[in-house]
């Protein structure tokens, strides 16, 4: 398995005043040519939204958009009739398509911290589609939970409120788990296309502030097979390129809990 770093504290980073955010891949005024994407992976912006703040109403096209709510609120609104105030533990999918326009807003005297996230679909000129889920730290806490997974895949419903994973219509499934301090598991990479090399992300979210530094907090080590051996950090990730099949380790060894999303990527 190779891995790849991607400090915390090398992100894109802007603060608005109203709006701290941090990009893993080029986006508005950060352009890395050598983090542009990842596979179908287009976006990783990890946000906070003071109060009575928030983005305007906006367009998008061709993008499979998704928000992973951290802490606070966020109040959704679109352009197909969607109004909705999202909580801890709620996920939100946009299928884009042929074109929405929304808005997103911290709701509540709270600021709100939550990632948004962009793949590029499959298929271009789909109906646009909306999509909750929900998913509780008590089962993040028992394992890998698959909160998105492609919209053909078994057991994947397209409704626009359903239990499981919500549908996405790119080759992306995103696993979401808590890991107690010492807690450990592992992720195997997916077999569906024997020889090719598999693709996956990783990153640690950063529950415990705003920190535009080096990263801090909780630890995670990541290791495959042939024993090399990473420490992430909130806000930390990592590319990761493995055999199908092949065995990914994560284990917390730091003092506390840490949050983090593992990407499954072509």
């Amino acid at each position: 398995m190779k891995v790849v770093s991607r400090p915390s504290h090398e992100r894109g980073n802007a603060d608005h005043g109203w709006l701290k955010t941090f990009h893993t891949f080029s986006f508005a005024m950060y352009q890395k040519a050598d983090h542009d994407s990842f596979g179908c992976l287009r976006v990783i912006n990890e946000d906070r939204v003071d109060p009575n703040t928030g983005f305007g109403t906006h367009g998008h096209r061709e993008f499979e958009i998704f928000s992973y709510l951290v802490d606070g609120e966020l109040e959704h609104q679109d352009s197909m009739g969607n109004l909705e105030v999202l909580k801890r533990g709620d996920l939100q999918m946009t299928s884009a398509g042929t074109g929405i326009r929304h808005s997103e807003k911290c709701h509540g005297p709270k600021q709100v911290h939550f990632l948004q996230i962009w793949s590029i679909p499959s298929t271009r000129g789909l109906q646009p589609k909306y999509f909750t889920r929900h998913f509780s730290d008590e089962e993040k806490r028992e394992g890998w939970v698959r909160v998105v997974a492609p919209a053909d895949a078994e057991g994947v419903v397209e409704e626009r409120e359903a239990s499981g994973p919500a549908p996405v219509h790119s080759p992306l499934s995103l696993y979401a788990t808590i890991f107690p301090a010492g807690a450990s598991r592992t992720h195997i990479f997916p077999t569906q296309v024997a020889g090719a090399v598999r693709k996956a992300y990783i990153h640690v979210i950063q529950r415990s502030g705003y920190n535009p530094g080096r990263a801090s907090g909780a630890t995670v080590k990541i290791s495959g097979k042939d024993g090399e051996e990473k420490e992430l950090r909130e806000g930390d990730g990592a590319y990761l390129m493995g055999e199908p099949g092949e065995e990914l380790k994560v284990e917390n060894v730091g003092d506390r809990e840490a949050e983090v999303l593992l990407f499954d990527v072509e």
